[in-house]
């Protein structure tokens, strides 16, 4: 099964863009996924093809109108039946790596880019839209948003990364910060590389790996780390412990 990426965007020429290289460009050419961006513009129905219109209420910026991504939303479903629709966002739920997971094992995605001051909110009303985003931080538009999550996504389609297991130990696979890495020169500006990682004991380096991961989350990433202890803690029900009065 191809995995199909359909961006929903007024620059439809930033698709493939960078994922057209390495490891992603490759797959896209061998079939492993593919992409059909959609001009949002094709889907006005005035003359001079109006995408956006003044927010209701007043206010600086343009919003993109219902009626307009309405249809556009309607052609990518007609085209592509059964993918999922996402929204770029910064309105949106944070994307993890669990939702990538999700995401990555199923058809495709149709992805909405926002540009402006962002959607006409009844389009989220009247079509099954996901809304997600990439961080606390605001772009020019949802393409490059939409690049992000399709990278995360193809990088876990089978066959792309050399070997299947290339992505087990990288960050928030776990829940956790991935551990810090090195390789030769042994030594570099009177830096040496621990020298556990040349002991040549499998075992150490997994503890020591371990506590490093562990102990960058809790230093680096407190959020992460206190949700991957809630996490370990709870009882493989799912159900929480109740906290004692």
């Amino acid at each position: 099964m191809t995995f199909a990426a359909v961006p929903l965007t007024l620059y439809p020429d930033m698709f493939p863009g960078p994922l057209g290289h390495s490891m992603a460009g490759r797959a896209l050419e061998a079939g492993v996924w593919s992409c059909a961006p959609v001009q949002i513009r094709d889907f006005a129905t005035d003359k001079h093809r109006t995408v956006d219109d003044t927010p209701a209420g007043g206010g600086a910026g343009m919003v993109l109108k219902a009626d307009v991504l309405g249809a556009a939303i309607d052609h990518a479903t007609a085209v592509h039946p059964g993918l999922p629709i996402v929204a770029m966002t910064p309105r949106g739920a944070p994307v993890t790596q669990a939702r990538i997971r999700e995401l990555s094992v199923g058809p495709g995605a149709i992805i909405l880019c926002g540009r402006f001051e962002g959607f006409d909110e009844r389009i989220f009303d009247a079509r099954p839209i996901e809304q997600l985003s990439i961080g606390d931080i605001i772009l020019s538009g949802g393409e490059m948003a939409a690049l992000m999550l399709l990278d995360a996504c193809i990088r876990l389609l089978p066959g792309v990364m050399g070997a299947a297991s290339s992505g087990d130990d990288e960050s928030f696979e776990h829940g956790l910060l991935e551990y810090p890495h090195y390789t030769r020169p042994v030594t570099w500006e009177g830096r040496t590389i621990p020298e556990v990682l040349r002991s040549g004991d499998h075992a150490k380096i997994a503890a020591w790996r371990k506590h490093q991961a562990e102990d960058d989350t809790r230093l680096r990433r407190p959020d992460l780390w206190e949700r991957h202890i809630d996490a370990r803690d709870r009882p493989a029900s799912g159900a929480r412990q109740k906290k004692k009065d």
